[in-house]
């Protein structure tokens, strides 16, 4: 039981008051405060204060001996300017005590500007004093955020001035009304405003907008699932900008000065450069990576603004089924959801290429074997099995009217008579002398050394096991969820059959990866981010999806991948896999061959090194080497001279090793890429904070 129930967060009017400054990519902006430029000859707090308490006993020392008379030049002044008839006994001791007292202050006020020049005290209240008094939250200065909208002001969010402005006030104050009630959440604020925001573009669609406004209030325009938040948020979120924050870069000489101190987030301008997951196991890849991505993603979907396919093992922590729409559990027959093989197409042909890249698109190339069952593998044989594919697929489509289920295709790919022969009737009798040259051309095929069809059959008999009866399902009675469906804000998590069937994991985690590829490019609605995420991409990348994920980012869509290690992809490609994707979080723990692809891609950076050389002694005469040579007998330790030489040479941002050994338990190095192409620097990050 906590000791104490926890803090409650701000009121949905102080979030959205909340200035966001822009920043570099991946800085957190909510209530961000920029830091001051960078000062070269910025001293360390220890130089800092002690030349400080320095300054100030010198200041002391000369008031002491100013005041007791031991300076005689600075009182000289006080005697030229005092009139006589004020001195002496006589005198008016009022008025040249008053004097005294004035010039005292002078003084004082002078030693206090020179030696609090010398001494830096003004930079000591900015960077000390004025934080800890509170100063650097309400006063104004470099670092200082800008100031929040004053509640109530024309710039009030919670007020909804862009309703306002086009004269829809009775819209504007039903929605004021909902967030001064505290019926509105952040999800519905960024839900209605993209809704807005659509009206914008088309001005026929207000009065409708308005009605619904005035109707439902805070639950207008909700998302299909009638879902207006989570069930539970592990992470913390700002749906304003659409990130979740990763975690926190400590202020510490291997960041960069921009990034110290601040923290890091995630948004679809960063996923959509893909993103890199790489480390051990236990590492933290899934809870503090990939979980608060799936769920940012999510809350973005019930705002509208997003799509999301999180592809992982049974229990995988990726979140419960009450935070999906669509939950497809392979293997279990008490799943809701199937998975449509074809992704949805219509295309045998598309289908064909989606297909084959699944089914042999990891099978290492080599020259082919004397009985022509091996030499698989490699761009040519994909191609050759898309080609194969599509020979079966097209015509059985043409004569059914459907693509054909998992055990009819084995039995076309592995050649049997009575299927290929019943196949051969249906075309015949639906006239389709296109389909019936396609099965002509398989059969020559089949016949000749090298053949692909056995290997694909073998590959689809992974498929084709008691656990996927069932499955994959092409009728009529079928649910199967297809990638096509991804114009639509959806929330699919499809919980693969790792314990047991391992190998139909990786091809069908292939399958998903080839078909979200194709189908996120070929979207009519790209105002949707869509994304897929891989909890365990290993063997999922071929040649084919590498050069895939590059292009996603014209197409508003991205993936995350993670991996344990590179070893789980191959070596050919791994350089290429890191190259391919704009964001990537190294954890700790990661071994010195995967740090080796990191340092190379993060590439190197000029920085100034001291040299300190330390040479014999043989200075002085007769008495001082003496000396030294009486002390060399004692000590055995010869007197050197030292020489320091800097130079400015250039150096890996992180060194292999320095990934390996020197990146903290909890933490991560992650750099990050936006899609107009503004990258960050490499920052050790303490994730989860």
């Amino acid at each position: 039981m906590p000791r104490q129930a926890p803090a409650a967060g701000p009121s949905l009017g102080e979030w959205l008051r909340t200035p966001r400054p822009e920043a570099g990519p991946g800085v957190w902006r909510y209530g961000h405060r920029p830091r001051p430029p960078e000062d070269p000859d910025r001293l360390d707090d220890r130089q800092l204060l002690g030349g400080a308490a320095l300054a100030l006993l010198c200041a002391l020392l000369v008031w002491s001996l100013n005041y007791n008379g031991y300076i005689p030049p600075l009182m000289w002044p006080l005697d030229w300017f005092t009139p006589d008839s004020w001195k002496g006994a006589s005198g008016d001791v009022e008025a040249f005590a008053t004097a005294a007292y004035v010039y005292y202050a002078l003084v004082a006020a002078l030693l206090a500007w020179v030696f609090g020049k010398i001494g830096r005290w003004g930079e000591v209240w900015r960077r000390h004093v004025r934080p800890a008094l509170g100063g650097s939250r309400n006063g104004a200065g470099p670092d200082a955020a800008p100031a929040p909208a004053p509640p109530g002001g024309p710039a009030d969010p919670a007020l909804w001035p862009q309703l306002r402005a086009v004269g829809e006030h009775a819209a504007a104050d039903r929605l004021t009304a909902e967030i001064h009630g505290g019926r509105m959440n952040d999800v519905d604020y960024v839900r209605i405003d993209r809704a807005w925001q659509s009206v914008r573009a088309r001005h026929d669609r207000l009065p409708a907008f308005t009605g619904t406004v005035l109707d439902r209030g805070a639950a207008a325009f909700t998302h299909p699932s009638g879902d207006r938040d989570l069930p539970a948020r592990a992470a913390r979120h700002d749906l304003l900008t659409g990130q979740v924050r990763l975690g926190a870069a400590p202020d510490e000489e291997r960041n960069p000065y921009a990034y110290r101190g601040v923290s890091l987030a995630l948004e679809p301008a960063l996923l959509s450069t893909s993103l890199l997951v790489v480390g051990p196991s236990a590492a933290g890849k899934t809870s503090r990576v990939v979980r608060p991505v799936v769920e940012s993603l999510a809350l973005q979907a019930l705002a509208g603004r997003a799509a999301v396919v999180a592809v992982g093992t049974a229990g995988a922590g990726l979140g419960s089924d009450d935070a999906y729409d669509v939950v497809v559990r392979l293997g279990d027959p008490a799943s809701a959801h199937d998975l449509d093989l074809y992704g949805g197409t219509d295309d045998p042909d598309e289908a064909a290429a989606v297909l084959a890249e699944a089914l042999v698109g990891d099978v290492p190339g080599g020259p082919a074997g004397p009985g022509g069952a091996g030499g698989f593998g490699g761009e040519a044989d994909t191609r050759r099995a898309a080609t194969a594919l599509a020979q079966l697929i097209g015509p059985h489509r043409a004569a059914h009217g459907r693509f054909p289920s998992v055990p009819e295709l084995r039995e076309l790919l592995d050649g049997v008579p009575v299927a290929l022969a019943a196949l051969r009737q249906a075309c015949e009798a639906a006239g389709d002398g296109a389909a019936l040259r396609e099965l002509d051309a398989r059969e020559r095929q089949a016949g000749r050394p090298g053949d692909v069809g056995p290997l694909l059959a073998d590959r689809i008999a992974l498929l084709d096991r008691p656990a996927f009866a069932g499955f994959f399902g092409t009728g009529g009675g079928a649910r199967p969820f297809a990638m096509r469906h991804l114009e639509h804000p959806l929330r699919v998590r499809v919980d693969l059959p790792e314990r047991g069937h391992a190998e139909a994991s990786r091809l069908l985690a292939r399958l998903l990866l080839a078909q979200f590829t194709a189908c996120a490019r070929d979207r009519d609605e790209r105002s949707l981010f869509a994304c897929l995420v891989l909890d365990d991409a290993a063997h999922t990348l071929t040649p084919a999806s590498v050069r895939a994920v590059q292009r996603l980012r014209t197409a508003n869509a991205g993936v995350v991948l993670a991996l344990r290690s590179l070893d789980e992809v191959p070596e050919p490609l791994r350089a290429a896999a890191v190259g391919a994707v704009g964001c990537r979080v190294v954890l700790s723990g990661v071994s010195t061959w995967d740090g080796e692809v990191f340092a190379q891609a993060w590439g190197r950076d000029w920085v100034k090194t001291e040299d300190v050389t330390h040479n014999p002694d043989f200075s002085g005469g007769l008495l001082r080497r003496a000396l030294r040579g009486v002390r060399t007998l004692f000590t055995g330790v010869r007197a050197t001279t030292r020489s320091v030489t800097v130079r400015t040479v250039q150096r890996e941002r992180w060194s292999a090793s320095d990934l390996a050994h020197k990146v903290p338990p909890g933490h991560a190095v992650v750099s990050l890429t936006t899609v107009r192409g503004e990258a960050s620097p490499p920052v050790l990050t303490r994730l989860g904070e």
